[in-house]
């Protein structure tokens, strides 16, 4: 990871801190946060002679943090944030699931570096940040606690080097759009060294929330390499309802890979609040990327700092399921899927 995203951090921090003379004064809208959250596992593949049985313990995105929002006027903020992941489970610095390869030797050791202006005219910001495709078409399914949240995608979440902007929320429409530079995008999970574009869109009414969105992986060898999604939302109550559909559209013919053209995700997710637990249900299919998903859990808040929870995952092919503490270099299409159940913690300070 190059240092030019610390180095953008660092300087519009010092701005930050020069702007009004705040030396003589505290510094206002900084914010220091972590989360410790991790789980106790039980994991059978469908192919033991590829990969026995365990149990184990694994990091669920543990990370600690600092936000910047910091008034420069009347319609004007500086924004900012720095997050760093802690692989609790092997007591690294590092993402638990991109823990390195030839790509990325050292693994994702950012989550998050990004500095930003947000007023009037919208939000800009250049970084390590979570995406525009994500944010408006993935996130309102990726809504369990433990590791093997958020895998029912064919997406990214955060890429490097990446300028985005978002307009403000007129009549409940907000529009997003986001480049990536081709290093940024070779260091994504995706690894695909070529420029990135996303642009996504989103309607608010009331209760009810409607996205769409585009992806531009980048040429990965085979031309065209888009993905286009969908999602919509409503809540009622402790009753939440979530979909998300997504195809591909690319140059890739080989059936049976990743990124095939014509290949579809859909997800339908639900949630139930009572009290101080939340029951979670999501089916998906996402075509040979875990093909039939089962993942179910369970939330109990504690207190407003400590959650518990417990999950069951089950795919039909290989998306998530890798060796006792393993991650992305480690994937195995051979283990055909298979099983987890995990009980964990959260606790954020």
């Amino acid at each position: 990871m190059p240092r030019f995203p610390f180095t953008i951090f660092a300087l519009g921090l010092s701005g930050c801190i020069a702007c009004g003379d705040l030396a003589a004064q505290p510094i206002s809208g900084v914010e220091f946060y972590g989360s410790l959250r991790t789980q106790a596992e039980a994991v059978r593949p469908d192919r033991d002679d590829r990969l026995d049985a365990y149990a184990s313990f694994r990091d669920a995105y543990s990370r600690v943090g600092l936000r910047v929002d910091h008034p420069l006027g009347k319609d004007l903020a500086l924004t900012g944030q720095l997050e760093l992941p802690f692989d609790s489970a092997n007591v690294r610095m590092r993402d638990p699931y991109d823990q390195g390869d030839a790509a990325r030797p050292h693994g994702e050791r950012i989550r998050l570096a990004q500095l930003g202006l947000r007023g009037r005219f919208g939000a800009v910001s250049y970084g390590q940040q979570w995406m525009p495709y994500y944010n408006a078409v993935a996130a309102p399914v990726d809504m369990f606690s433990s590791y093997y949240s958020g895998f029912a995608t064919y997406t990214v979440f955060r890429v490097a080097q990446t300028l985005s902007y978002a307009t403000p929320e007129v009549g409940g429409l907000s529009l997003a759009a986001a480049y990536t530079g081709s290093s940024g995008n070779a260091r994504s999970t995706s690894r695909i060294d070529a420029p990135r574009r996303q642009l996504a869109a989103t309607y608010s009414l009331g209760d009810t929330r409607l996205a769409i969105g585009l992806d531009d992986r980048g040429d990965a060898g085979y031309g065209r390499n888009r993905l286009l999604g969908l999602s919509a939302s409503h809540r009622a109550g402790g009753l939440y309802l979530a979909m998300k559909y997504e195809r591909f559209h690319t140059g890739n013919r080989q059936g049976g890979s990743f990124s095939s053209d014509g290949n579809q995700a859909i997800n339908l997710f639900a949630s139930y609040a009572t009290g101080a637990s939340t029951f979670k249900l999501m089916l998906a299919k996402v075509e040979h990327y875990g093909d039939n998903i089962v993942h179910l859990g369970i939330d109990h808040q504690l207190s407003s700092d400590v959650k518990v929870f417990a999950e069951y995952y089950r795919e039909a092919s290989t998306a998530v399921l890798t060796p006792r503490r393993g991650g992305l270099d480690d994937f195995d299409a051979g283990i055909s899927g298979g099983q987890a159940l995990a009980v964990g913690l959260r606790y954020d300070f």
